[in-house]
């Protein structure tokens, strides 16, 4: 294959991101990634041994980046539940071609790690928190931690230096009140908050269609109180749908993969934490880089087998899905990240 257009999917899509699950383990049960009366006390985890070594990721990265990656996401599971994970960010910072780090986490360990992360190079946070009452939080995250813990952690990101964005899963008569107070709090705060429709990710979650609400309905309900414009996307490839409070410099996202899928924009592709590469998040199966890596693969051998598995990426499932009852087995989303 032609050297410029070795990060070129069947479908034109370039690889520009990576997301790596560093451990499949978090100390949340949220209902709609990993419930509780299936992540249970006998639930199976990874072993230490199955994980990918930082060294290990190190070298996949940087094979990566030869392909095209350019931003850099470390996911979970909670991966600030890994031991020693700012060791992987210093590695991963001083590679030539990453221009972006983030963070993915649920917060609960963020304020005693805030600083050490920005120290290692970390450029952002993004935290999941999908209600600010309590009550209804609690009852989201399996009982697991209170919303004073994650705004305290958001709050001393911010301090230390990190930018940082908020998440959260909306599921109608779940926390679809939470709606506009968790908009009209982080619009008094600073920070962009961005909304994500309910999804079928993995097979353990129950979703029902019925539960989604929708990028429209999410942009109704804030922007009858407060008035919304949109924004034009920042780069090719950006998954949420911009929007701006009129008169001010705060704004919103909203992720809409049920009601508008962006499936012809995507440029992700996923790094399980024992080193399977997916490319998509709705993926069945994923193709083993610890094995050959392990084994004594060259850089070029690997760099192969990487090429050959994006440039044939035809996954287009939340496009598929809204053609009809289009359903399969899918990667659960704790074991290779959001």
């Amino acid at each position: 294959m032609d050297e410029p257009n070795r990060g070129i999917d069947s479908l034109y899509r370039p690889l520009k991101d990576l997301r790596i699950s560093v451990t499949d383990r978090c100390n949340f049960r949220c209902g709609y990634c990993m419930p509780a009366e299936i992540f249970g006390a006998d639930y199976s985890f990874l072993s230490q041994k199955a994980l990918l070594t930082f060294p290990e990721i190190h070298r996949l990265v940087g094979l990566f980046v030869k392909l095209g990656v350019e931003k850099v996401r470390l996911t979970g599971g909670e991966p600030l539940l890994r031991a020693n994970i700012t060791e992987l960010i210093q590695g991963i910072k001083g590679m030539e071609g990453v221009k972006d780090i983030a963070l993915t986490t649920n917060a609960s360990l963020l304020s005693e790690k805030a600083e050490p992360l920005y120290q290692a190079g970390l450029d952002r946070v993004n935290v999941s928190l999908d209600a600010l009452n309590e009550m209804i939080f609690r009852q989201m995250n399996g009982e697991r931690s209170n919303v004073k813990r994650v705004l305290a952690g958001i709050q001393q990101a911010d301090k230390v230096g990190l930018k940082v964005k908020v998440n959260m899963v909306v599921q109608k008569g779940v926390n679809d009140t939470e709606i506009l107070p968790m908009a009209r709090y982080f619009r008094e705060q600073g920070h962009i908050l961005r909304f994500i429709e309910y999804m079928d990710v993995g097979n353990s979650n129950g979703w029902n269609p019925m539960e989604v609400v929708t990028k429209e309905e999410i942009i109704r309900i804030i922007g009858e109180e407060m008035p919304l414009y949109p924004l034009d996307a920042t780069y090719f490839g950006e998954v949420a749908a911009r929007y701006r409070y009129q008169g001010s410099e705060g704004e919103i996202g909203v992720i809409s993969s049920i009601s508008e899928p962006f499936c012809g924009h995507c440029t992700r592709a996923r790094l399980s934490a024992e080193g399977r590469l997916y490319t998509c998040l709705f993926a069945t199966e994923g193709v083993d880089l610890r094995s050959p890596l392990r084994q004594g693969a060259t850089d070029d051998e690997l760099l192969q087998m990487m090429i050959h598995t994006w440039a044939k990426r035809r996954d287009q499932y939340s496009e598929d899905r809204g053609k009809g009852s289009f359903t399969r087995d899918k990667i659960e989303m704790s074991y290779i990240g959001g």
